[in-house]
């Protein structure tokens, strides 16, 4: 039988002066989370209002990760649905552009002011912002609009509990949950709590999360939760807040002092304690000279000076040497709290080759990762409902699509492509991905996407019209690009030598 040692763990101790005043706070996810959500979600409003670390690393996720819109390649189960590849492509090919119709258009929108790729970027920027973000799915028809499906996003301060009361274990932060710690309503304010005018007319609605009797689902809720029993999401920057604050306090400091320093400060000096200068005539066209209490300096100016009196200049050593160095030292820890590579965070590629591209992988995991996070949460369901009208409408054709949910889901396969991850030396990518193809290890369609976000298929049609058009023109009936001459396969330390000096 082995017993216990108090004491074993170092970080546990409580008598080493390191760790004596460590304050751990204790608690289920809403107790950590919920009494400081609020202070959070407005310090990281101001941070990347005002902090241009804090602004742009919001920003890269927003731009790599949804960029102008996640666009929809339908992937329907060819297997479950017994359809060959022919009408599979042509169902898949007609639902695609039955959604374009759909989603490009600003009817998606409950207030006609966005399309869907643009609601996917506001929804994904309020989450980062704020630590989550509701979407409505509202149905109801309006002139000029083919579907009825509308969608609405909520701002996550609305979602509250009315007039703020207390929370309790199964009414939190304006979510109520059934007996199963489910999510079953949330509350929903008119306003904003912080509006002026709020607090005469604001009102909170409370909507079922899904449809009593169809089992449909009303309000999506975007949130990342990384403890059990979360309620709310915390905002991107939390862990880092202070350190960015406090970044952006030194930087103001210094440039303060950069720009005093720029003012180049005479004193003179006196023994006597007899501050004023006599009225001094110039020595030459561009010396010195004075004219009463005004004195200036000039290029060859000599100056006559009392016995008494000595010239001592204003030096206060900026720019500070250490300033770089201490700054970058910070922003590679905020950047691994933040999971960017520090190259992405700064936007500043001075590595090799191999170094650089590391990076960029590194970053790419994370942004592919929230990618699916957000196909998940936002475009699925919301391309599901979408497929719920379509089908009930008959404006597209899917047998046995409500007799059964395996045969619905074969369905709503579905694969969401967004912006590219781009190339530090796009040859070398080039050739990487076609030996993935040629191994059978990566497809077309894949590699298309991941090289410039295109689609694979298209690509193959529109190709086969240009070979006719240059064939019907007497140019040849293929496509060629020139290849030079083969070349060795470079070293690793020889590859990283010709890209820093290419």
């Amino acid at each position: 039988m082995t017993l216990a040692v108090a004491g074993a763990w170092t970080g546990a101790k409580k008598d080493r002066r390191q760790t004596s005043e460590w304050k751990t706070p204790d608690g289920d996810a809403d107790q950590l989370i919920l009494d400081d959500l609020d202070f959070l979600r407005r310090r990281s409003g101001d941070a990347f209002r005002n902090l241009p670390i804090a602004t742009g690393a919001i920003k890269t996720n927003c731009t790599a990760v949804v960029g102008p819109g996640l666009t929809l390649q339908p992937r329907i189960d060819r297997e479950v649905l017994n359809l060959d590849d022919d009408k599979a492509n042509a169902w898949e090919r007609k639902t695609q552009r039955e959604f374009k119709s759909w989603s490009e258009s600003p009817e998606c929108h409950a207030q006609r002011t966005m399309n869907f790729g643009e609601i996917q970027k506001v929804s994904f920027l309020g989450t980062m912002l704020k630590g989550d973000c509701f979407v409505s799915m509202p149905s109801f028809a309006r002139k000029g609009s083919e579907y009825k499906l509308k969608l609405q996003i909520i701002d996550a301060e609305r979602v509250s509990n009315p007039n703020f009361q207390a929370n309790t274990l199964s009414f939190s932060a304006g979510v109520e949950k059934d007996k199963n710690g489910a999510p079953e309503f949330y509350h929903v304010a008119n306003y904003h709590p912080s509006r002026y005018d709020a607090d005469k007319n604001n009102e909170w609605e409370k909507i079922r999360i899904f449809g009593e009797k169809t089992g449909r689902r009303n309000v999506l809720h975007l949130c990342e939760n990384v403890m059990p029993d979360q309620t709310r999401g915390i905002p991107y920057l939390s862990p880092v807040i202070e350190q960015l604050k406090m970044i952006d306090r030194f930087t103001e400091a210094e440039l303060m002092a950069a720009v005093v320093s720029s003012f180049f400060t005479v004193f003179i000096t006196s023994g006597s304690g007899d501050g004023n200068l006599s009225p001094m005539q110039p020595t030459s066209e561009t010396g010195g000279s004075s004219s009463g209490d005004s004195f200036k300096m000039g290029p060859g100016a000599i100056l006559g000076l009392s016995p008494d009196e000595a010239v001592t200049t204003a030096n206060p050593s900026r720019p500070n040497t250490a300033f770089d160095p201490f700054v970058m030292s910070i922003l590679q820890q905020i950047a691994v709290a933040l999971e960017l590579p520090f190259e992405l965070l700064i936007k500043h590629f001075t590595s090799s080759y191999s170094a650089s591209r590391a990076a960029i992988l590194e970053a790419w995991r994370f942004f592919i990762a929230r990618r699916k996070w957000l196909s998940q949460k936002l475009c699925d369901p919301v391309y599901a409902a979408w497929m719920d009208e379509a089908v009930a409408s008959g404006r597209i054709i899917a047998p046995g699509y409500f007799k059964s949910p395996m045969i619905r889901r074969a369905y709503l396969g579905a694969s969401w492509n967004g912006p590219a991850r781009g190339h530090i030396d796009e040859l070398k990518e080039i050739n990487a991905a076609g030996k993935r193809i040629a191994l059978g290890v990566s497809t077309g369609a894949q590699e298309t996407a991941e090289i410039n976000g295109g689609d694979f298929d298209k690509n193959v049609n529109r190709l086969k019209r240009e070979i006719q058009i240059k064939k019907d023109a007497g140019m040849g009936s293929e496509s060629k690009t020139p290849a030079g001459p083969p070349q060795e396969p470079l070293k690793p330390d020889q590859e990283d030598v010709d890209n820093e000096t290419s």
